[in-house]
């Protein structure tokens, strides 16, 4: 049955449905994840936060990623991606909007809710670009994956819209109240999308994985075969069947931290470094933001195409290396002015062509190193994984600049470009994994890469991979 889905050309208009659905949840969803960035602009001043509680604040939705990227990956390896997708969505749009009830000086009513609007954030994506995955032909799976992540920049580009023009007019309140409009999605997800057809198959419902596959290729179901024998009652798996797949843990854990690091460091931080070196207001640091997620936004459709032009390896490698040195420059080089430009702000655009754009190769390429059964908990297990980036990544910035001082517009250089170097190593760290153990994935239908990660290694080699 899958062979038909693989024979396909061109997709379907329910296949792009199915594509906008993921685009929309994405992009909404990091709209209410990074807007703590912008708001964080705001009140830092008037409370009088230290490095120390800002750095508390940024870093919770971290922790609730993690532990949001861990069971939500599981349910939906369990009770399906489509029921787990809507509650996510659910889960991280009521909790924004409860934050526009936070108390003045409630750091800590602001650290309690972003944990859970992370715990959300941190299942959606690992859920839906499998879904989109499992529905797409061999030969646009990485192009397609790659293209539902293009646009989480603009949901950062939103909230920089939100934070430069509309905060002033309905307050940093307004900013959390707008984060409810994501769960109008959950609707539309109802209208449009079926249950992943791989999924139903392994759950020895054939029938109805013919159905969904017919839908996606709006054909009769009886025009296509019933999924084979090989294809479904799967015996229910453990997480601990992660470990019997070492390397797809190693590139999938190990790419996702580095990266994860490195631009969670750099985004969440940011308009308050803007403040503080460039000696800004908050409204004109959320306008610097805007050419930052432009810079991703190009570089996210750059690697979607590179995914499938020079295969998800060097794709990654290119992102690791790319990113440290640029990041590297902007710290060395935070403090000069080019062409009457701050060389911070164009080093950082650059740097986000690499740091978030490689994101386009990141998140689908580690649903695409597991095995079929293992698919939404592996991605979970390495998103929640890498998620511990967004702890260490803004924590580790905030204790090299100093936590204990109050935030105000003073920041030395001998603080800030280590800052940025230390961030720039895990930009190498997750280079050299993806160029040096990466599984190439490129060209290669679902089952084909399955049946290599099941199948026992030869002497002297882990897996075959193309190209090698």
């Amino acid at each position: 049955m899958f062979e038909e889905l693989d024979r396909r050309t061109r997709l379907t208009g329910n296949q792009k449905r199915i594509i906008a659905a993921a685009v929309l949840g994405d992009m909404l969803e990091f709209f209410d994840y990074f807007l703590i960035g912008f708001v964080l602009a705001f009140v830092v001043g008037p409370w009088g936060l230290t490095f120390g509680q800002s750095a508390i604040i940024l870093l919770s939705s971290g922790f609730g990623a993690i532990g949001g990227a861990y069971f939500w990956g599981w349910m939906a390896d369990r009770i399906g991606r489509r029921p787990v997708f809507n509650l996510t969505i659910l889960n991280f749009s009521l909790a924004t909007g409860a934050l526009a009830f936070t108390p003045e000086h409630g750091w800590i009513f602001l650290t309690i809710f972003r944990f859970v609007v992370g715990f959300g954030v941190g299942g959606l994506y690992c859920v839906d670009l499998p879904l989109v995955q499992e529905f797409m032909p061999s030969r646009k799976r990485g192009l397609v994956g790659g293209l539902v992540t293009v646009f989480i920049p603009v949901g950062v580009l939103i909230g920089s819209l939100f934070g430069a023009y509309l905060a002033p007019e309905i307050g940093w309140r307004g900013l959390f109240a707008a984060g409810v409009l994501p769960g109008l999605l959950v609707f539309l997800v109802r209208m449009w999308v079926p249950e992943s057809p791989r999924w139903l198959a392994r759950q020895g419902r054939p029938e109805e994985a013919r159905a969904a596959l017919a839908w996606a290729l709006e054909v009769k179901p009886e025009s296509l075969p019933l999924p084979r024998p090989e294809d479904y009652a799967e015996p229910r798996t453990r997480w601990t069947d992660l470990f019997r797949h070492p390397r797809s843990l190693i590139v999938s854990w190990g790419g996702n931290l580095g990266a994860q690091t490195g631009v969670y460091g750099v985004t969440l931080w940011a308009p308050t470094l803007f403040m503080l070196i460039l000696h800004v207001p908050p409204a004109e640091a959320s306008k610097l933001m805007i050419g930052l997620t432009l810079g991703g936004l190009a570089g996210r459709v750059c690697f979607a195409l590179l995914s499938e032009g020079i295969g998800r390896r060097r794709a990654g490698g290119l992102l690791g290396f790319g990113a440290a040195i640029l990041i590297a420059l902007a710290g060395i080089y935070h403090d000069q002015m080019w062409f009457g430009f701050s060389a911070l702000w164009l080093l950082l655009i650059a740097a986000f062509f690499f740091a978030d754009g490689g994101f386009a190769v990141v998140g689908p390429y580690a649903a695409e190193v597991w095995p079929a059964q293992l698919r939404t908990t592996g991605m979970g297990s390495a998103y929640g994984f890498g998620g511990i980036g967004k702890v260490i990544g803004p924590l580790g910035l905030a204790l090299v600049v100093g936590s204990s001082n109050v935030i105000k517009p003073e920041a030395s250089v001998e603080n800030i470009m280590p800052a940025f170097l230390y961030l720039a190593s895990w930009f190498v760290l997750a280079g050299a994994i993806y160029l040096f153990l990466g599984i190439e994935t490129k060209g290669r239908s679902i089952e084909e890469i399955d049946r290599d990660l099941h199948a026992p290694a030869p002497a002297g080699r882990a897996m075959p991979v193309a190209g090698e």
